[in-house]
């Protein structure tokens, strides 16, 4: 594994490595540094519901609080945006309700005129969302068995666009992977109804929190310190998910996996990115 990309792309199961080539060989440095242009206050969104598991999963809350953490270390203020299902999941892990917002789930025009006024309320510098659900080009979101979720699943797709904007993925319908949908649909392995919400900057993962260490990484690269999780803090962070009752995406089941991944292949990465960038 010589970089952080060859990295996090490991153990590939969804054949999302085949977008590689569409992005720049080094999609983790070159997001980094976007992020650190555009200071300021930044959004994170996350969560996705498990209709098979009735809960949210395990990829994506894991990944977004070390993100924050990473940016709040460099001075960044750091508002947690998510509907629902997944708020109290955010708040469980230690995040103050007064940095968090819960975005109704309702219709497309009441949706977009939450989005104005929350973009205007918070004024964000930045718009990052880790394994979100974005809706197909018909308007429906769907799982990764091409399941309609729309009912449980609030439009926060509609913030984005009208800021700088990052993504981090590992199936081609989530936010942000809209910027490749062209290509995601010549791939049969990957989702048939892809994302059609763009990002500015997007990161590929087998798994979206390890696309989250991997931005952590260039990050720290960048600023010559080192702000991943340590292997303790994300074991804590999955284990309490499993207390709060979330779910591994895979099986719909409570226990302390990520995407199929038990706890123990899981961390292999953050270890080996804790290696490289030491």
């Amino acid at each position: 594994m010589e970089t952080i990309e060859d990295i996090i792309l490991q153990n590939d199961q969804r054949g999302v490595s085949a977008l590689r080539p569409f992005l720049p060989k080094d999609f983790c440095t070159e997001t980094a540094k976007y992020i650190l242009r555009h200071s300021g206050t930044t959004i994170i969104t996350t969560g996705f519901y498990i209709l098979y598991g009735k809960s949210v999963e395990t990829d994506g809350p894991p990944g977004a609080l070390p993100i924050g953490q990473a940016l709040q270390a460099l001075g960044r203020k750091v508002v947690y945006v998510t509907d629902k299902y997944c708020m109290p999941i955010i708040q469980g892990l230690g995040i103050q309700p007064s940095n968090t917002v819960e975005f109704p789930i309702t219709d497309k025009e009441k949706s977009l005129k939450f989005s104005e006024k929350l973009l205007e309320e918070i004024n964000p510098a930045l718009l990052i969302s880790i394994e979100r659900c974005s809706p197909s080009s018909d308007g429906i979101y769907r799982n990764m068995k091409s399941m309609d979720v729309s009912d449980y699943t609030a439009k926060i797709d509609t913030i984005f666009g009208y800021r700088p904007s990052v993504g981090i993925g590992d199936g081609g319908n989530e936010i942000g992977m809209g910027l490749l949908h062209k290509q995601i649909l010549k791939y049969p392995e990957l989702h048939p109804k892809p994302a059609y919400t763009a990002c500015n900057q997007l990161v590929i993962a087998s798994c979206s929190n390890w696309g989250a260490w991997g931005l952590i990484a260039a990050l720290s690269n960048l600023n010559k310190r080192n702000l991943l999780p340590t292997i303790e803090e994300e074991t804590n962070l999955i284990n309490k998910c499993v207390e709060l009752g979330v779910v591994d995406g895979f099986t719909g089941e409570v226990k302390p996996y990520v995407d199929g991944f038990p706890l123990k292949e899981y961390l292999i990465p953050l270890k080996q990115l804790h290696k490289l960038i030491a």
